[in-house]
């Protein structure tokens, strides 16, 4: 533990969160502030969740925030979707 920053998955989640907040940028996703501010909240909570906890002291701790992350991962899918819909 405490090596967050040569985990494969954060290094992914910080690449996910850099192209999410240039998507919601553009003008037409910028427009739905609400959605926009959602998704980048999400985001920013996938890799923080991956890092916090890999710094926590037990592995249950650390099992409890990779669970969270993944469900910020769950909820950008989820978003991403119902903006492509609408």
């Amino acid at each position: 533990m405490g090596q967050f920053k040569d985990l494969r998955v954060w290094n992914d989640a910080m690449v996910l969160a850099e192209k999410i907040y240039a998507v919601t940028k553009l003008p037409a996703f910028s427009k739905d502030y609400a959605l926009s501010n959602q998704i980048t909240r999400a985001c920013i909570s996938v890799p923080s969740n991956i890092a916090e906890g890999d710094e926590r002291g037990t592995n249950r701790e650390a099992v409890h925030f990779f669970n969270i992350a993944k469900g910020s991962a769950a909820e950008i899918i989820t978003q991403m979707n119902l903006a492509h819909r609408i």
